[in-house]
C-alpha cells in the first residue's frame, strides 16, 4: 500500500472530513451558502483550519462537496419491461426523489453546476457528475433498448429529460403539489405521444 493509500484510508482523517461536512451541512441549512466558510465550519467543528485545508483547498470546494453530501443517492433504473411502463416508474422515482430533497438544497445544486465560469474545478466537477448520476444515467439505462429508438426515432437525451423532468422540478420550484404517480403517467403519455407525432410527421 502506497503511502497515499495510507492516508486515503486513516480513519482519523475520515473523522476529521465527517466532522467539517456535518459542521457544513448544519451551516448551510441554516444560514444557506454564504454560511459555509471556513471560518464557520471550524469554529462549529472544532478542527483546526490547517486541518480543514488537507481536506479542501477553499470555501468552494467545501461548499461543493457539502452539496454532494446532502443529496439524495442516485435514482435505480426499473427492471426491464415495456418502454412506457419503464419511463413511468422512473418518472415516479425521480418525483419522489425530487419531493424528498430540500428546495435549498436542489437549488443550490442546480446554480453550482449551471455556469462555465467554474467548470475546470475538481468539486464542482464531482458535484456535476453527481447530478448526472441522479438525473441522466438512469434514463439511459431506459433509452438504450430498440424499443426506445423504434418509438423515439433519433432522439437528444437531454432534451428529453427536460421534457420528462422538466415539470417534475419546475412543479418544485415554484411550490405546487408534489408530484403524483398520475402525474408521471400524463407526462410520459404526452411525451410518447409527441414523440410518435414528429416521428409520422418526419
Amino acid at each position: 500500500m502506497s503511502g497515499t493509500d495510507a492516508v486515503e484510508v486513516d480513519p482519523r482523517r475520515a473523522r476529521s472530513r465527517a466532522r467539517l461536512l456535518d459542521a457544513a451541512s448544519a451551516l448551510l441549512r441554516d444560514g444557506g451558502l454564504e454560511a459555509v466558510t471556513v471560518e464557520g465550519v471550524t469554529r462549529l467543528s472544532k478542527v483546526a483550519r490547517t486541518t480543514l485545508y488537507r481536506h479542501f483547498d477553499n470555501a468552494m470546494q467545501l461548499r461543493a462537496a457539502t452539496i454532494e453530501r446532502l443529496l439524495p443517492s442516485a435514482v435505480q433504473a426499473p427492471p426491464e419491461g415495456p418502454l412506457r411502463e419503464r419511463l413511468v416508474a422512473l418518472l415516479e422515482r425521480q418525483a419522489e426523489a425530487i419531493r424528498d430533497t430540500p428546495l435549498q438544497l436542489s437549488t443550490l445544486a442546480w446554480l453550482a453546476t449551471g455556469s462555465d465560469d467554474n467548470a475546470d474545478n475538481p468539486a464542482i466537477s464531482s458535484l456535476r457528475q453527481r447530478i448526472i448520476d441522479q438525473y441522466r444515467v438512469p434514463f439511459d439505462q431506459v433509452l438504450d433498448t430498440s424499443e426506445a429508438h423504434e418509438r423515439l426515432g433519433e432522439f437528444d437525451t437531454y432534451f428529453v429529460l427536460s421534457q420528462l423532468v422538466g415539470p417534475l422540478v419546475f412543479a418544485k420550484l415554484i411550490g405546487l403539489r408534489a408530484s403524483t404517480p398520475q402525474d408521471c403517467a400524463r407526462i410520459v403519455d404526452d411525451f410518447l405521444a409527441a414523440r410518435a407525432k414528429t416521428s409520422s410527421a418526419s
